[in-house]
């Protein structure tokens, strides 16, 4: 069985605005997929169609290598942005009530309870209700009620929005475990530093158009070079006026520059050598965040 969570052609409009348009991609089978992009890219739309929340205009979604039921939702642990609990309602009442919709017995779900909350650090909070509950922990309990049925897909919108660094590390590990299980696990978030951490593979969002996708490797591939020279003996403004290259920083005789396509970095390294001793020359990775910056402003410019 082909255990991913495919996602083809989507398209949603709400009058004169469309949405989403031939949104496509797949979270595959124990992965951690990051679904990322500027507000109003068309994450949580995507996100809803998948849940039957909201429905397409076309496209189609599958599972298993067969389109999406209402069954197969009951088996999708979905954590929505906002927050989706009953503010009036003890946290271990609602959790057990949130299993037994999803099909669990009585005593499972009040195991699967105990679990999660244990897990999660609110098992003091279960006879509390959620509107007594400080902000992040009611992104816990709301994490605890996308798991507490044992899903065999996670599709998460900013779960790691409002957490402290302790509860960040908590979640990313529950992630990994689930993902471990053979869990395709999707999430979007505005945390791009986490989400280079933590995923395997990363979506860009932009216009309801999947505008990038892969691994921060061959995302990084169609991107310039970076160059981190340190030369303190060069004066300011060494490399302006080298062909093809761009000075992005220059502090305490370190420079930073962006090299087209086309430069060969030994040009760059003979410049510098040429005012005196050069104490680093490093090509830098670029982070995810300067990645989705780069696609991001390529594709407004096409556009």
């Amino acid at each position: 069985m082909d255990r991913r969570l495919r996602i083809e052609g989507l398209t949603k409009r709400y009058g004169e605005r469309t949405a989403l348009s031939d949104m496509t991609f797949d979270v595959r089978a124990g992965e951690l997929f990051g679904f990322v992009g500027s507000n109003g890219a068309g994450k949580t739309t995507t996100m809803r169609i998948v849940l039957g929340v909201l429905s397409a205009d076309g496209g189609r979604v599958w599972f298993d290598d067969e389109p999406v039921t209402l069954e197969t939702r009951r088996r999708i642990g979905y954590m929505p942005e906002e927050r989706g609990l009953y503010p009036k309602m003890k946290v271990g009442e609602q959790l057990v009530y949130l299993a037994r919709l999803h099909g669990m017995s009585a005593s499972a779900a009040r195991r699967s309870v105990q679990t999660w909350t244990d897990r999660l650090g609110v098992a003091a909070r279960r006879d509390d209700e959620v509107q007594k509950l400080s902000l992040g922990n009611q992104q816990r309990v709301q994490l605890a009620a996308a798991l507490v049925h044992d899903p065999a897909i996670l599709v998460l919108d900013e779960p790691f929005s409002g957490l402290d660094p302790v509860a960040v590390d908590v979640m990313s590990q529950v992630l990994r475990e689930k993902a471990a299980e053979g869990v395709p696990v999707v999430f979007s978030s505005h945390q791009l530093d986490l989400v280079e951490r933590l995923c395997d593979r990363i979506g860009i969002v932009r216009d309801g158009r999947m505008v990038a996708c892969g691994t921060v490797g061959e995302l990084q591939r169609g991107s310039s070079v970076r160059l981190v020279v340190h030369a303190p003996a060069a004066p300011t403004g060494w490399a302006d006026r080298l062909p093809g290259v761009t000075v992005l920083r220059h502090a305490d005789g370190r420079t930073e520059l962006e090299l087209a396509g086309h430069v060969d970095d030994q040009e760059v390294l003979r410049a510098a050598l040429a005012s005196g001793p050069v104490h680093e020359f490093a090509r830098r990775r670029q982070s995810l965040t300067e990645l989705f910056r780069h696609v991001v402003t390529t594709e407004e410019v096409a556009a």
